[in-house]
C-alpha cells in the first residue's frame, strides 16, 4: 500500500513545505488539485448534496505543473500527481507539453491523473467543446503517449489532426496515466487505456467494495483484472495499518490522506491551522501508520 498524499484547498505557500515533508516522512505522492477560476458556476457541483462546491472565492487554485515544478526541485524521492488535472478544457499540445516538460525536469517522478470535469464554465471560457470531452479524452490519452515518445509524430483523428511534428524535452519513462472519477464512463476509460484508477472522493468500506467490482467488471471486459490497474482510494475509515492492509489484500494499492483533516483541537491550540499543523500530523500519520504497513 502506498500513501498519497491529498493536498486539496491548500494555501499555496504550504506546498513547497508539504512536499519537503512528504519527501522525508515516505509517502508516495504528493496529490493537487485542479481549477482554472471561480465563478458562480451554472453547473452544480456534483460532489455535494447542496450543489455548492466545498471552497469559496479566495481558495487557492496555483497552476498545476508549475506547483509539481516548483515541489519536484525541493525533493529527491516523492512523486506528484493532479487529482484530477481537466485535460479537455485544455488543447492537446497544452496539455502535452506541460506533462513532458514536468516529467523530464522531475526526473520522471510524474503521475497524470486526468478526469473530464465538470464544470462546464472553465470549456467554455477556454473554448472547449464540454459535451465532447470524455470523446475528446479518449482519443487525447493515446496521443499523448506517442508524443511523449520523442521524434517525429503524427495523428489524423476525430478530434485531432497533426503532423508529422515533435515535441521536446520528453520524459525518459513512459508517464503513468490513471483515470480519475467513479461513473460508469469513468471506470470504463480506466479499464480500457489506464495505468491507474484514482477516485474523486472519500469512500466508506462499504461503498469501496461496491465501486472495486464494477472495476473489476470493467476490467474482465477488456481481458484485464484488478491486478493489472494501480488503484487510489480514499477510505473514509479511521487510519490503521489493519484497514489498509486489509484493503491492500483487495486491489488497492494505494490510498488518499490528509493527515491535518483529522487533528484534534489540542493540535490546533498548539501548532495553529497552517503548515506547521499539516507537517506535525503527517508526521504522526507516519509513525503511526506508514510505518507499520
Amino acid at each position: 500500500m502506498r500513501f498519497w498524499l491529498g493536498a486539496a484547498f491548500v494555501d499555496a505557500g504550504e506546498f513547497l513545505g508539504l512536499a519537503r515533508a512528504a519527501d522525508r516522512l515516505g509517502y508516495d505522492t504528493v496529490a493537487i488539485s485542479d481549477h482554472i477560476f471561480y465563478t458562480d458556476y451554472d453547473a452544480p457541483y456534483p460532489y455535494s448534496d447542496t450543489g455548492a462546491p466545498p471552497y469559496r472565492p479566495d481558495t487557492h487554485w496555483p497552476d498545476v505543473w508549475v506547483t509539481i515544478g516548483a515541489m519536484a526541485a525541493v525533493t529527491e524521492r516523492v512523486r506528484f500527481a493532479p487529482n484530477v488535472y481537466i485535460a479537455p478544457a485544455r488543447d492537446l499540445f497544452t496539455v502535452a507539453k506541460s506533462v513532458s516538460t514536468a516529467a523530464a525536469l522531475s526526473g520522471d517522478r510524474v503521475t497524470l491523473g486526468v478526469g473530464v470535469g465538470w464544470c462546464k464554465d472553465e470549456f467554455l471560457q477556454t473554448g472547449q467543446d464540454f459535451h465532447t470531452r470524455g470523446k475528446r479524452l479518449d482519443e487525447m490519452i493515446p496521443a499523448l503517449r506517442e508524443l511523449w515518445k520523442g521524434g517525429m509524430v503524427e495523428h489524423h483523428g476525430v478530434h485531432y489532426d497533426y503532423g508529422p511534428l515533435s515535441i521536446a524535452p520528453v520524459p525518459e519513462k513512459p508517464v503513468p496515466v490513471y483515470i480519475g472519477g467513479d461513473s460508469d464512463a469513468a471506470l470504463r476509460r480506466a479499464a480500457r487505456i489506464g495505468d491507474g484508477w484514482i477516485g474523486n472522493r472519500i469512500y466508506s468500506e462499504e461503498q469501496l467494495g461496491a465501486l472495486l467490482e464494477r472495476l473489476a467488471g470493467f476490467l474482465a471486459e477488456q481481458g484485464r483484472t484488478l491486478d493489472d490497474l494501480d488503484v487510489v482510494a480514499p477510505i473514509g475509515a479511521m487510519p490503521s495499518a489493519d484497514l489498509y492492509k486489509r484493503w491492500a489484500d483487495r486491489g488497492v494499492t494505494a490510498t488518499m490522506a490528509a493527515p491535518w483533516w483529522l487533528a484534534s483541537p489540542e493540535d490546533k491550540a498548539r501548532h495553529g491551522t497552517g503548515l506547521e499543523l499539516k507537517v506535525r500530523t503527517m508526521e504522526r500519520f507516519a509513525a503511526e501508520v506508514i510505518a507499520r504497513m
